[in-house]
């Protein structure tokens, strides 16, 4: 067995069969990811290496940073070469990090480069990987048609023009690319010039002026509409927890009109208006049969340093430890009283919370929508190897693993799909090790289905056609 070859991550005889004869093949359905509709729009055709790879990884500046890497050479303005190097050099130190891994199978997957990257081979994966970009079909597009991917569903704020989406819809292009209405702009009312901010462009997009809360709701359910009409069929939201709290309509039009008159709201009427606000999409996403997509934990921005130099997403988000469960049954219980409960995926960022959301899953599926309630893959963190089989396994054990709607990329760079075939890998280690010591039997139409319903399938009838 050797490194990233076609045994990878399998272990046994029958899991080799899996990936082999199941996994491999099957279509990406990319339900939630950061690529640029803009990119895929106009077929973008990358300057160079460190654009397509590089540019917007977070993970990498991670690791740099510890590798004890300058700024200037990460997020600066050093020269994309030298920046590459940099990179080069770090990656002998990510031994047993993730990273490492995708580093290799996305420069074999794409490239064809087997070398293991280092500051001697530099040279040798710049040039080549330089070549294939100018000339070859490593374009956005080219990337997605390759790979396999059916769908992709792009993160969008309510304010964003959908241009991108409906001239790739226009465009004929075989994979669907989808937008994903994510308002979490709206929750800034503790910092009134960046929520009046957001609200002056989201009246510009919807012709409703949204200083007002009657103008906010209507301009919402406006833009909710048009991302109907682009094929959006989710909603995302990125939150430190849901907040265990109530809000009167009274309460909100106060806490969002004062912001809008630059009161910063209180950590308390915070938490209120966002309860408002989730509960709102809830109820709109359940009557349109779209799914919630619930990101929970993250504590963002807690190096001053960094956030007031790069601002956000500059790759120093950590895991926080929020109390979860008081805030999601306050959600669901209000939501399933009212018979107005949307599908939902809990994505946790805390190991700690594994049992916690895939058990919970299960106080709220209804017997007719298979997996309505989602245990979503392991996310930002946990993407990995461990986290991906402490994800499955919990979810086995309180739940229904072939109910699962599988893997996303959650990702700015086109070339983070060799990520489906890492989980697929795994997956299909899994379950192979199972069969393998006899835990499950090996009954091939059960087995075969399970595998390939994870890899696509489910994704596919969950969230639609």
């Amino acid at each position: 067995m050797g490194f990233c070859d076609e045994t990878f991550l399998l272990s046994t005889p029958q899991a080799e069969r899996l990936w082999r004869d199941v996994a491999k093949n099957q279509p990406i359905f990319d339900y939630h990811c950061h690529l640029s509709p803009k990119d895929i729009a106009e077929d973008r055709r990358f300057e160079n290496l460190h654009a397509i790879w590089l540019e917007g990884d977070h993970y990498k500046w991670r690791a740099m940073r510890a590798n004890g890497i300058a700024e200037n050479l990460i997020t600066g303005t050093a020269a994309p070469r030298e920046k590459f190097n940099a990179w080069c050099a770090t990656v002998p130190r990510t031994l047993r990090n993730p990273i490492f891994h995708w580093t290799h199978l996305e420069l074999r997957r794409h490239f064809g480069i087997e070398e293991l990257l280092e500051s001697s081979t530099a040279d040798k994966v710049w040039d080549e990987a330089n070549r294939q970009l100018a000339q070859g079909n490593l374009t956005a597009r080219g990337i997605l048609s390759r790979m396999n991917v059916e769908l992709v569903g792009t993160t969008d704020d309510p304010a964003d023009s959908l241009e991108w989406h409906q001239a790739i819809a226009k465009s004929g292009f075989a994979t669907r690319v989808i937008p994903t209405f994510r308002p979490d702009a709206a929750l800034k009312v503790d910092q009134p010039a960046k929520v009046q901010a957001w609200a002056k462009r989201l009246s510009s997009v919807a012709g409703v002026s949204a200083d007002t809360f009657a103008g906010l709701q209507t301009a919402l359910r406006k833009r909710y509409d048009d991302f109907g009409e682009a094929g959006c069929r989710a909603t995302d939201h990125g939150l430190a927890r849901l907040p265990d709290t109530t809000c009167t309509d009274a309460q909100a039009k106060s806490i969002w009109e004062a912001a809008m008159a630059g009161q910063a709201a209180s950590p308390e009427d915070t938490d209120r208006f966002a309860i408002w606000l989730m509960l709102l999409v809830g109820r709109m996403n359940h009557a349109k049969g779209w799914v919630t997509q619930l990101h929970l934990g993250p504590v963002r921005d807690p190096n001053p340093r960094l956030a007031k130099t790069l601002g956000a997403d500059a790759g120093c988000d950590t895991i926080g430890d929020a109390r979860q469960a008081p805030g999601l049954v306050r959600w669901f219980s209000t939501l399933e009283a009212e018979n107005a409960l949307p599908r939902t995926i809990l994505y946790n960022i805390n190991p700690a919370d594994n049992a916690l959301f895939a058990g919970f899953c299960g106080s709220f599926q209804d017997g007719i929508i298979p997996g309505k309630i989602q245990h979503g893959s392991a996310w930002w963190f946990l993407d990995q190897e461990r986290g991906m089989r402490d994800q499955m396994n919990q979810l086995s054990d309180l739940g229904l693993l072939s109910r699962f709607v599988g893997m996303v990329t959650d990702s700015r760079s086109f070339l983070s799909y060799p990520r489906h075939e890492y989980f697929r890998r795994i997956l299909c280690d899994l379950i192979g090790s199972d069969i393998a010591t006899g835990r499950l039997p090996d009954r091939k139409e059960w087995i075969d289905a399970l595998v390939r319903d994870v890899c696509s399938a489910n994704a596919r009838s969950y969230f639609g056609k």
